[in-house]
């Protein structure tokens, strides 16, 4: 064992052979710029490249929760595998060290791509195939992988550039790639989402993504390239660049292809409104009846739009009906419906699409089959979320009547508040004395559990449900969504007649002429929920909600 060398008194310490800070480092390569330029490109580039890779994130999580309705699914589902895949990303990346410069080159050219496509892909899967899931998995473990890939080889990088202690080149690095991603995120809800839509915002994304990269490699570190890397690079980067700009001339034909694979080839007309995307399809001499759908979902068909108002309204009626609030309705049906009685003196439409509004109002088709009740004089229409609509009201003396409750059915996204138990406290503090509450609460036949989950809710608030279903729906295969018709219908729509006290089932005594509904069919309705009752189910609310997809 050696002895360590003795200490000479008074002789001086050996200076130290650690490389000063921010030193330029031995053998690194030869930069067009200043080492303290560089160093700022890269953690730039960085930026830049995690706001692109939440943008890709983020892209998929609405384009997944939109094809599909359950965004909490969708969300846990895409996040999860993205951040395992960039766990595997990074381990990968080890073996690009020596080559970081080419292998960053490589990968963002391929992330752009791969992101960029994503949304038009991922569609397409829905429009011609019917399933998108095995897609969304594929996507987001690519998209995962690579953008893991790239803090170790950007790691690599700015240690080449210039000297720096490791803890402070993370730190550099991780506030670049954060901050990055918190552009990225507000950049795609009140920028990219709303001005150029999802599958042009998506490309735009991945051709900033590849110019981003292309520069870095191209220019600041094309001493590290060999000649044939260099035009490898250059072409792979032009190529991408010239697939995303033909998908972003193409975006529009190939919304309209995908639009009639879905719908079918009659589509009229296709509004992307800032609240939802809405269609309308038939009608016009097409020999279809008009349809008309909200985000993908059937909201109203011609052929059978008397048979659910009727069902929603009429019974809601028999009893005092001055003042009626209507939740929902953008479509103005159920304002026809209400507005048959001469009783009426005003009716509050609630309803968030201020554009779908305005299409049932002036659309000639439309405010056709809605009789233009929502231009009546009676009516008056507030755009906005009928939850914070009610927590606005208060409590008052001067209630509603009747509350009609014409919301999208109950699932696990946003509409799950408005089957809660703080918001039927809400109804409840807004109905006048003997007033009485409707509620569409999807189908019975379909999804018992989720109806059930409704009657209990609303029992929790001190109001008595009376349940009863209207058979109205038939299937008919058109495109891949379904229509449907009105005849030898099961039990398909399914709703629930609420009052402090417990209201009578009936049709009034002056009630107009109806066109399908009938006392006998409310008595069999109430008969066949009745006979379908699932006890004992948990109450619905904000904090746990109970209704699944």
């Amino acid at each position: 064992m050696e002895s360590p060398l003795p200490t000479v008194p008074g002789a001086s310490p050996e200076p130290s052979r650690e490389p000063a800070p921010d030193a330029p480092v031995e053998g690194a390569p030869r930069l067009p710029v200043p080492a303290g330029l560089g160093r700022f490109l890269l953690l730039l580039t960085a930026f830049v490249c995690a706001a692109c890779g939440l943008v890709y994130e983020l892209e998929l999580v609405a384009l997944a929760s939109y094809l599909t309705g359950d965004s909490v699914t969708q969300a846990s589902v895409v996040l999860s595998l993205m951040v395992f895949a960039m766990g595997i990303g990074s381990l990968l990346a080890k073996r690009l060290r020596c080559r970081a410069a080419v292998g960053f080159g490589a990968i963002e050219a391929v992330l752009a791509l791969v992101g960029g496509g994503s949304a038009m892909a991922l569609y397409a899967c829905f429009a011609w195939v019917g399933r998108p899931c095995l897609a969304l998995v594929g996507f987001s473990l690519a998209i995962g992988v690579l953008i893991g890939a790239e803090v170790p080889l950007l790691m690599t990088l700015i240690q080449r550039v210039r000297r720096q202690d490791a803890g402070g080149a993370v730190a550099d690095l991780f506030a670049a790639d954060y901050v990055g991603a918190l552009v990225g995120g507000l950049a795609f809800p009140f920028l990219l989402l709303p001005a150029l839509g999802q599958l042009t915002g998506a490309l735009l994304t991945g051709a900033v993504n590849a110019i981003a990269g292309g520069v870095l490699v191209l220019w600041l570190f094309r001493g590290d390239l060999t000649a044939r890397a260099r035009w490898t690079l250059v072409v792979a980067n032009l190529l991408v660049l010239s697939l995303l700009a033909v998908g972003a001339v193409l975006t529009g034909p190939f919304e309209r292809a995908a639009r009639r694979a879905v719908y079918g080839a009659e589509v009229r007309l296709a509004l992307d409104t800032p609240v939802q995307e809405v269609v309308l399809t038939g009608g016009g001499g097409t020999g279809r009846p008009l349809s008309l759908f909200l985000d993908g979902r059937l909201r109203l068909s011609g052929r059978d739009a008397h048979r659910y108002g009727e069902a929603l309204v009429h019974p809601a009626m028999a009893g005092p009906h001055r003042r009626v609030l209507v939740l929902g309705g953008g479509d103005g049906l159920a304002a026809r419906e209400i507005l048959r009685y001469a009783g009426v003196e005003s009716v509050t439409v609630v309803e968030r699409d201020a554009e779908l509004v305005e299409l049932a109002r002036t659309h000639p088709e439309l405010s056709a089959l809605n009789a233009g009740s929502l231009a009546d004089r009676r009516v008056r229409v507030d755009i906005g979320d009928a939850f914070a609509w009610l927590r606005a009201r208060g409590p008052t003396h001067d209630g509603y009547d009747v509350v009609v409750s014409d919301l999208p059915e109950p699932g696990p996204t946003d509409t799950a508040k408005l089957y809660s138990q703080e918001f039927y406290g809400l109804v409840r503090r807004v109905l006048a004395p003997g007033g009485r509450l409707v509620v569409h609460a999807g189908a019975l036949s379909a999804r018992p559990r989720a109806y059930w989950t409704v009657d209990a809710t609303i029992r929790s608030v001190g109001l008595h449900p009376v349940p009863y279903t209207v058979g109205g729906r038939v299937p008919v295969r058109a495109g891949r969504l379904e229509r449907f018709s009105s005849a030898d219908a099961p039990d398909d729509w399914a709703f629930l007649l609420a009052g402090r006290a417990r209201p009578e089932l009936r049709l009034p005594a002056w009630a107009p002429a109806l066109r399908s509904l009938t006392e006998e069919a409310l008595w069999a309705g109430r008969r066949g929920a009745a006979r379908e009752r699932v006890a004992g189910l948990p109450v619905s609310t904000l904090m746990h909600p109970r209704y699944r997809g």
